[in-house]
């Protein structure tokens, strides 16, 4: 995908490698910084949840994200409500993740509308067996859930654009599940037009025209929540966001 820009400044380009990233576990604050990204959520904000970088079979540089132990409590990494897929795309989110294990927990990586400091992933979106419930009006992006009846599978998900968003989960299934230990990169892709593709290790997963609003705030997330009173862990390698800027903002 080519990111058009007016001049050099005007491709946005957020990266993190975490080689670096303080421990925010026992902290019980709503925020804290990560390089071009911010870690928040409410289970961020428990003494013994939040983000740090792993010291162990952690090569390239990776940060372990850990929910709190409270049902659907979530912890991640983001942005602010800062794009506008008719003014600002082509929009790229990647990150490369893995899970200790896919025991109750569930994870969302793309945009949507709804990204607060205190944010859980039932205000995003919820699965339960086959039902997919799209609770913001604006997502799109990959999500796992353990309550999902194929709950080691990445759906593809999205809801917003003129093309209603689907709710039955068997049909946004990627058919690519999650291996405990293992690594996958994720990316999504967003058109002008609100045309979103999913991609997984390089594989074109899922093309959906006016999959997502054209003229809607979103932010980035890439977070876990658990889905019991367990905490939820997600590692990320890197996590990506490539956009051009609104000049007329």
């Amino acid at each position: 995908m080519t990111i058009n820009a007016q001049s050099g400044a005007g491709q946005i380009r957020l990266f993190n490698d975490f080689f670096g990233v303080a421990e925010y576990l026992t902290l019980t604050n709503d925020t804290a910084p990560a390089g071009d990204f911010y870690i928040g959520g409410e289970g961020f904000e428990d003494n013994d949840a939040g983000a740090a970088y792993l010291q162990s079979d952690a090569l390239s540089g990776v940060v372990r994200l850990t929910s709190a132990d409270t049902d659907k409590d979530t912890t991640f990494i983001g942005t602010d409500k800062c794009f506008d897929v008719g003014l600002m795309a082509p929009i790229v989110i990647e990150a490369r993740v893995r899970f200790v294990d896919l025991d109750a927990k569930a994870a969302f990586i793309g945009l949507t509308d709804v990204l607060t400091l205190d944010e859980q992933m039932e205000d995003i979106l919820l699965g339960d067996t086959v039902t997919m419930t799209l609770t913001a009006s604006d997502l799109c992006g990959f999500y796992l859930s353990s309550e999902l009846t194929d709950d080691e599978d990445w759906h593809m998900v999205y809801n917003g654009g003129t093309t209603t968003g689907v709710t039955v989960s068997t049909s946004l299934d990627a058919d690519d599940d999650a291996v405990a230990g293992e690594w996958q990169v994720l990316r999504l892709e967003v058109d002008p037009n609100g045309t979103a593709r999913w991609y997984i290790d390089g594989v074109l997963k899922q093309t959906v025209e006016a999959a997502v609003s054209t003229s809607t705030d979103m932010g980035v997330m890439c977070g876990v929540g658990a889905n019991s009173a367990e905490v939820a862990i997600m590692d990320v390698d890197y996590l990506l966001v490539e956009a051009n800027r609104d000049w007329n903002a």
